[in-house]
Protein backbone atom coordinates (compact mmCIF):
# COMPACT_ATOMS: atom_id res chain seq x y z
CA UNK A 1 0.00 0.00 0.00
CA UNK A 2 1.40 3.52 -0.68
CA UNK A 3 0.96 6.71 1.33
CA UNK A 4 -0.02 9.63 -0.15
CA UNK A 5 -0.02 12.82 1.92
CA UNK A 6 -3.31 14.34 1.93
CA UNK A 7 -3.24 17.64 0.04
CA UNK A 8 -4.12 20.65 2.52
CA UNK A 9 -6.45 23.03 0.67
CA UNK A 10 -5.92 27.12 1.85
CA UNK A 11 -8.77 29.26 3.10
CA UNK A 12 -10.52 31.04 0.77
CA UNK A 13 -9.56 34.36 1.70
CA UNK A 14 -11.40 35.84 -1.48
CA UNK A 15 -14.88 35.16 0.15
CA UNK A 16 -16.81 38.28 1.87
CA UNK A 17 -16.36 37.31 4.81
CA UNK A 18 -12.69 36.88 5.01
CA UNK A 19 -12.22 39.42 2.43
CA UNK A 20 -14.10 42.05 4.34
CA UNK A 21 -12.74 40.67 8.02
CA UNK A 22 -11.08 43.31 10.27
CA UNK A 23 -8.36 42.83 11.30
CA UNK A 24 -7.01 40.84 14.85
CA UNK A 25 -7.14 42.92 17.93
CA UNK A 26 -4.71 42.61 20.55
CA UNK A 27 -4.32 43.93 23.51
CA UNK A 28 -1.72 43.55 25.85
CA UNK A 29 -1.25 40.52 29.01
CA UNK A 30 -2.03 42.35 32.47
CA UNK A 31 0.60 40.51 34.52
CA UNK A 32 2.80 37.69 33.98
CA UNK A 33 0.67 34.29 33.09
CA UNK A 34 -2.34 36.42 32.93
CA UNK A 35 -4.07 37.12 29.30
CA UNK A 36 -6.54 39.85 28.98
CA UNK A 37 -10.42 39.91 28.76
CA UNK A 38 -12.06 38.33 25.75
CA UNK A 39 -8.21 36.32 24.66
CA UNK A 40 -8.82 33.96 21.58
CA UNK A 41 -8.27 30.20 22.83
CA UNK A 42 -6.68 28.14 20.12
CA UNK A 43 -7.99 24.89 18.97
CA UNK A 44 -5.96 21.23 17.27
CA UNK A 45 -7.20 23.46 14.10
CA UNK A 46 -5.27 25.90 11.72
CA UNK A 47 -6.28 28.98 12.38
CA UNK A 48 -5.16 32.47 10.15
CA UNK A 49 -4.98 35.64 12.51
CA UNK A 50 -5.36 38.66 10.17
CA UNK A 51 -2.62 41.14 11.04
CA UNK A 52 -3.13 43.60 8.07
CA UNK A 53 -5.18 43.94 5.25
CA UNK A 54 -5.05 40.99 2.75
CA UNK A 55 -2.66 39.22 5.55
CA UNK A 56 -3.62 36.22 7.15
CA UNK A 57 -0.92 34.89 9.21
CA UNK A 58 -0.58 30.91 10.24
CA UNK A 59 1.26 30.09 13.56
CA UNK A 60 4.29 27.22 12.77
CA UNK A 61 3.55 25.41 15.95
CA UNK A 62 0.15 25.73 17.83
CA UNK A 63 -1.40 23.77 20.66
CA UNK A 64 -4.76 23.82 22.01
CA UNK A 65 -6.33 26.22 25.21
CA UNK A 66 -3.48 28.51 24.40
CA UNK A 67 -3.30 32.25 23.33
CA UNK A 68 -1.89 34.10 20.40
CA UNK A 69 0.24 36.36 20.75
CA UNK A 70 1.89 38.92 17.79
CA UNK A 71 5.25 38.80 17.35
CA UNK A 72 6.01 42.01 14.65
CA UNK A 73 4.66 40.44 11.11
CA UNK A 74 4.47 36.79 12.92
CA UNK A 75 2.44 34.98 15.62
CA UNK A 76 2.92 32.89 18.30
CA UNK A 77 1.23 30.14 20.58
CA UNK A 78 1.63 30.52 24.34
CA UNK A 79 0.49 28.84 27.28
CA UNK A 80 -1.02 31.18 29.83
CA UNK A 81 1.73 30.65 32.17
CA UNK A 82 4.49 31.87 29.56
CA UNK A 83 2.57 35.60 29.19
CA UNK A 84 4.93 38.61 29.86
CA UNK A 85 3.01 41.66 31.21
CA UNK A 86 2.62 43.57 28.13
CA UNK A 87 3.02 41.21 25.55
CA UNK A 88 0.18 41.37 22.14
CA UNK A 89 -2.59 39.35 23.04
CA UNK A 90 -5.31 38.21 20.03
CA UNK A 91 -8.88 39.37 21.60
CA UNK A 92 -11.86 38.42 20.07
CA UNK A 93 -14.15 34.55 20.68
CA UNK A 94 -15.31 34.64 16.62
CA UNK A 95 -13.77 32.00 14.98
CA UNK A 96 -15.48 32.68 11.38
CA UNK A 97 -13.73 35.85 10.49
CA UNK A 98 -15.53 38.27 12.37
CA UNK A 99 -12.78 39.26 14.70
CA UNK A 100 -9.91 38.75 12.00
CA UNK A 101 -9.56 35.37 13.18
CA UNK A 102 -10.37 32.36 10.97
CA UNK A 103 -10.39 28.67 12.19
CA UNK A 104 -10.04 26.39 9.71
CA UNK A 105 -11.62 23.26 10.21
CA UNK A 106 -11.79 21.64 6.56
CA UNK A 107 -8.09 22.05 5.52
CA UNK A 108 -7.65 18.27 4.76
CA UNK A 109 -10.93 17.79 3.80
CA UNK A 110 -14.85 17.11 5.64
CA UNK A 111 -15.91 13.63 6.01
CA UNK A 112 -18.50 12.97 3.39
CA UNK A 113 -21.77 11.19 4.51
CA UNK A 114 -21.78 7.58 4.29
CA UNK A 115 -23.99 5.30 1.53
CA UNK A 116 -25.81 3.67 4.21
CA UNK A 117 -27.47 5.33 6.75
CA UNK A 118 -27.40 2.27 9.31
CA UNK A 119 -24.79 -0.13 9.70
CA UNK A 120 -23.69 -2.31 12.20
CA UNK A 121 -19.42 -2.12 13.61
CA UNK A 122 -19.01 1.78 12.67
CA UNK A 123 -16.66 2.53 15.70
CA UNK A 124 -13.71 0.54 17.00
CA UNK A 125 -13.40 -1.99 19.60
CA UNK A 126 -11.87 -5.04 20.05
CA UNK A 127 -13.68 -6.82 17.36
CA UNK A 128 -13.28 -4.78 14.59
CA UNK A 129 -11.18 -5.97 12.24
CA UNK A 130 -7.58 -4.10 11.18
CA UNK A 131 -5.61 -5.56 8.65
CA UNK A 132 -5.75 -2.40 6.56
CA UNK A 133 -5.14 -0.41 9.24
CA UNK A 134 -2.45 -2.20 9.81
CA UNK A 135 -1.22 -1.69 6.27
CA UNK A 136 -2.26 1.85 6.24
CA UNK A 137 0.13 2.32 9.37
CA UNK A 138 3.47 0.60 7.72
CA UNK A 139 2.90 2.83 4.84
CA UNK A 140 2.45 5.88 6.78
CA UNK A 141 5.93 4.76 8.89
CA UNK A 142 7.60 4.50 5.33
CA UNK A 143 6.92 7.74 4.71
CA UNK A 144 7.40 9.39 7.55
CA UNK A 145 10.97 7.47 8.00
CA UNK A 146 12.77 10.39 5.10
CA UNK A 147 9.84 12.48 4.94
CA UNK A 148 8.44 13.51 8.48
CA UNK A 149 9.08 13.00 12.27
CA UNK A 150 7.76 9.87 14.36
CA UNK A 151 7.28 10.41 18.04
CA UNK A 152 6.84 7.53 20.07
CA UNK A 153 4.85 7.91 23.65
CA UNK A 154 6.00 4.86 25.54
CA UNK A 155 4.62 3.54 28.67
CA UNK A 156 6.68 0.46 30.51
CA UNK A 157 4.50 -2.23 29.63
CA UNK A 158 6.47 -2.34 25.69
CA UNK A 159 9.77 -3.45 27.80
CA UNK A 160 7.90 -5.83 29.83
CA UNK A 161 8.08 -8.51 27.52
CA UNK A 162 11.27 -10.02 25.78
CA UNK A 163 9.36 -9.76 22.01
CA UNK A 164 7.51 -6.18 22.40
CA UNK A 165 10.87 -4.88 23.63
CA UNK A 166 13.23 -6.42 20.71
CA UNK A 167 10.74 -5.38 18.29
CA UNK A 168 11.08 -1.68 19.59
CA UNK A 169 14.42 -1.99 19.64
CA UNK A 170 14.10 -2.98 16.12
CA UNK A 171 12.57 -0.23 14.78
CA UNK A 172 14.60 2.10 16.77
CA UNK A 173 17.63 0.79 14.47
CA UNK A 174 15.81 1.03 11.46
CA UNK A 175 15.05 4.55 11.44
CA UNK A 176 11.21 4.21 12.13
CA UNK A 177 12.02 6.58 15.99
CA UNK A 178 12.51 10.37 16.05
CA UNK A 179 11.77 10.93 19.66
CA UNK A 180 10.77 9.06 22.40
CA UNK A 181 8.52 10.54 25.52
CA UNK A 182 8.24 8.68 28.33
CA UNK A 183 8.31 8.20 32.26
CA UNK A 184 10.60 7.45 34.58
CA UNK A 185 9.13 3.18 34.63
CA UNK A 186 10.02 2.75 31.13
CA UNK A 187 13.62 3.72 31.66
CA UNK A 188 14.19 2.23 34.78
CA UNK A 189 12.57 -1.22 33.62
CA UNK A 190 13.91 -0.94 30.37
CA UNK A 191 17.35 -0.96 32.23
CA UNK A 192 16.49 -3.44 34.35
CA UNK A 193 15.91 -6.07 31.18
CA UNK A 194 19.49 -5.34 29.80
CA UNK A 195 20.96 -5.85 33.70
CA UNK A 196 18.82 -8.50 35.22
CA UNK A 197 16.67 -9.87 32.11
CA UNK A 198 13.66 -9.04 34.24
CA UNK A 199 10.92 -6.28 34.56
CA UNK A 200 9.72 -5.34 38.05
CA UNK A 201 11.94 -8.38 38.96
CA UNK A 202 9.87 -10.95 36.73
CA UNK A 203 11.63 -12.52 33.85
CA UNK A 204 10.78 -10.65 30.60
CA UNK A 205 10.68 -13.80 28.22
CA UNK A 206 9.79 -16.63 30.53
CA UNK A 207 7.38 -14.45 33.02
CA UNK A 208 9.01 -16.42 35.93
CA UNK A 209 9.61 -14.75 38.96
CA UNK A 210 13.28 -13.59 40.04
CA UNK A 211 14.31 -14.50 43.71
CA UNK A 212 14.35 -11.31 45.79
CA UNK A 213 13.59 -9.51 42.35
CA UNK A 214 11.37 -6.89 43.59
CA UNK A 215 14.93 -5.39 44.27
CA UNK A 216 16.14 -5.20 40.83
CA UNK A 217 14.40 -2.28 39.54
CA UNK A 218 15.71 -0.27 43.04
CA UNK A 219 19.31 -1.85 42.54
CA UNK A 220 19.05 -0.61 38.84
CA UNK A 221 18.27 3.33 39.79
CA UNK A 222 21.01 2.99 42.48
CA UNK A 223 23.09 1.98 40.04
CA UNK A 224 22.88 4.37 37.52
CA UNK A 225 22.65 7.41 39.90
CA UNK A 226 25.90 6.38 41.50
CA UNK A 227 27.11 6.55 37.65
CA UNK A 228 25.25 9.79 37.28
CA UNK A 229 23.65 8.87 33.88
CA UNK A 230 21.67 6.22 31.84
CA UNK A 231 24.84 7.62 29.41
CA UNK A 232 27.14 6.41 31.43
CA UNK A 233 26.27 3.42 32.39
CA UNK A 234 26.00 2.68 28.39
CA UNK A 235 29.41 3.77 28.40
CA UNK A 236 30.57 1.97 31.66
CA UNK A 237 29.07 -1.58 30.02
CA UNK A 238 26.50 -1.83 32.70
CA UNK A 239 23.65 -1.53 30.05
CA UNK A 240 24.26 -3.29 26.80
CA UNK A 241 20.87 -3.72 24.74
CA UNK A 242 17.85 -2.16 25.03
CA UNK A 243 15.67 0.76 24.52
CA UNK A 244 17.56 2.90 26.04
CA UNK A 245 20.41 1.62 24.58
CA UNK A 246 19.38 2.18 21.16
CA UNK A 247 18.09 5.78 21.69
CA UNK A 248 21.40 6.88 22.60
CA UNK A 249 23.63 4.45 20.34
CA UNK A 250 21.27 6.39 16.91
CA UNK A 251 20.49 9.76 19.31
CA UNK A 252 17.34 9.79 19.60
CA UNK A 253 15.99 12.66 21.61
CA UNK A 254 13.74 11.16 24.64
CA UNK A 255 11.89 13.12 27.47
CA UNK A 256 11.02 11.05 30.45
CA UNK A 257 8.54 12.73 32.74
CA UNK A 258 8.45 12.37 36.57
CA UNK A 259 5.09 11.21 38.18
CA UNK A 260 4.45 12.10 41.90
CA UNK A 261 5.13 8.00 42.63
CA UNK A 262 8.28 7.49 40.98
CA UNK A 263 10.69 6.27 43.09
CA UNK A 264 15.07 7.26 42.77
CA UNK A 265 14.18 8.69 39.93
CA UNK A 266 16.81 7.89 37.30
CA UNK A 267 19.00 10.92 36.19
CA UNK A 268 17.48 12.09 33.61
CA UNK A 269 14.08 12.06 34.66
CA UNK A 270 12.49 15.53 34.61
CA UNK A 271 10.99 16.13 38.09
CA UNK A 272 9.05 19.07 37.39
CA UNK A 273 5.62 18.58 35.66
CA UNK A 274 6.29 22.49 33.68
CA UNK A 275 9.90 21.77 32.74
CA UNK A 276 8.95 18.31 31.51
CA UNK A 277 5.50 19.35 30.17
CA UNK A 278 7.63 22.54 28.20
CA UNK A 279 10.18 19.78 27.22
CA UNK A 280 7.53 17.43 25.92
CA UNK A 281 5.83 20.53 23.77
CA UNK A 282 9.32 21.02 22.21
CA UNK A 283 8.89 17.67 20.75
CA UNK A 284 5.35 17.17 19.62
CA UNK A 285 5.78 20.84 17.85
CA UNK A 286 8.38 19.36 15.36
CA UNK A 287 5.62 15.74 15.16
CA UNK A 288 4.49 14.74 11.87
CA UNK A 289 3.14 11.41 13.58
CA UNK A 290 2.80 10.37 17.43
CA UNK A 291 2.26 6.71 18.22
CA UNK A 292 0.96 6.19 21.87
CA UNK A 293 1.59 3.26 23.61
CA UNK A 294 0.26 1.60 26.53
CA UNK A 295 0.18 4.89 29.06
CA UNK A 296 -2.98 6.72 29.65
CA UNK A 297 -1.46 9.58 31.32
CA UNK A 298 1.72 10.43 29.01
CA UNK A 299 -1.30 9.68 25.87
CA UNK A 300 -3.68 11.96 27.40
CA UNK A 301 -1.18 14.21 27.99
CA UNK A 302 0.94 14.06 24.31
CA UNK A 303 -2.87 14.40 22.92
CA UNK A 304 -3.43 17.99 24.45
CA UNK A 305 -0.17 18.90 23.35
CA UNK A 306 -0.43 17.82 19.82
CA UNK A 307 -2.13 20.52 17.16
CA UNK A 308 -3.88 18.32 14.03
CA UNK A 309 -1.45 19.92 11.54
CA UNK A 310 2.34 20.49 11.17
CA UNK A 311 3.87 22.91 9.00
CA UNK A 312 6.62 21.14 7.30
CA UNK A 313 8.89 22.40 5.10
CA UNK A 314 7.06 25.29 4.54
CA UNK A 315 4.06 22.66 3.81
CA UNK A 316 0.80 22.49 5.59
CA UNK A 317 -0.17 19.04 6.29
CA UNK A 318 -1.73 16.92 8.67
CA UNK A 319 -0.54 15.10 11.95
CA UNK A 320 -1.16 11.57 12.43
CA UNK A 321 -1.94 10.57 16.05
CA UNK A 322 -2.54 7.04 17.08
CA UNK A 323 -3.61 5.18 20.78
CA UNK A 324 -2.79 1.71 21.38
CA UNK A 325 -4.53 0.36 24.06
CA UNK A 326 -6.52 -2.46 25.62
CA UNK A 327 -8.77 0.16 26.36
CA UNK A 328 -10.96 2.47 24.45
CA UNK A 329 -10.39 4.91 27.54
CA UNK A 330 -7.46 6.68 26.46
CA UNK A 331 -9.08 7.77 22.77
CA UNK A 332 -12.21 8.90 23.87
CA UNK A 333 -10.74 11.00 26.72
CA UNK A 334 -8.93 12.58 24.11
CA UNK A 335 -11.67 13.12 21.93
CA UNK A 336 -13.82 14.54 24.90
CA UNK A 337 -11.15 16.88 25.27
CA UNK A 338 -11.19 18.01 21.98
CA UNK A 339 -8.10 16.31 20.04
CA UNK A 340 -10.33 14.58 17.61
CA UNK A 341 -7.84 13.29 15.57
CA UNK A 342 -6.54 10.86 17.77
CA UNK A 343 -7.52 6.98 16.35
CA UNK A 344 -7.33 4.18 18.58
CA UNK A 345 -6.23 0.27 18.01
CA UNK A 346 -7.73 -1.70 20.37
CA UNK A 347 -4.69 -4.58 21.43
CA UNK A 348 -2.04 -5.50 24.02
CA UNK A 349 1.01 -3.41 23.06
CA UNK A 350 3.25 -6.85 22.65
CA UNK A 351 1.19 -7.77 20.28
CA UNK A 352 1.26 -4.38 17.86
CA UNK A 353 4.95 -3.56 18.00
CA UNK A 354 6.16 -7.57 16.84
CA UNK A 355 2.94 -6.94 13.95
CA UNK A 356 4.45 -3.78 13.26
CA UNK A 357 8.18 -4.41 13.36
CA UNK A 358 7.84 -7.46 11.55
CA UNK A 359 5.64 -5.60 8.43
CA UNK A 360 8.14 -2.88 8.46
CA UNK A 361 10.94 -5.62 7.52
CA UNK A 362 12.31 -6.08 10.80
CA UNK A 363 12.49 -9.27 13.24
CA UNK A 364 12.02 -9.09 16.86
CA UNK A 365 14.00 -11.24 17.90
CA UNK A 366 17.14 -9.75 15.59
CA UNK A 367 20.28 -8.66 18.00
Amino acid sequence: MNFTLPAYRDPDFSVPELRDAPVARFEPAPANGVAPANYHATSIFPEYIHLSPGNWVLPTHSRMDCVVVREGEAVAVREFRNLRRGDAVAVGRGENGEDGIFVHTEGFGAAGEDAEKFSFRRSVSRETAFSVDYDELYALLRHERDHGRIVWVLGPAVVFDFDARKAMVGLIRRGFVHAVLAGNALAVHDLEGSMFGSALGQDIYFRRGRRLGHYNHLDVINAVRGIGSIEGAIAAGLVTDGVMHALHARGVPYVLAGSIRDDGPLPETIAGAYEAQARMRAVTAEATTVIALATQLHSIATGNLTPSYAVWQGRVRPVYFYCVDMSDFVTTKLANRGSLGARGVLTNVQDFLVTVDRGLGGECREG
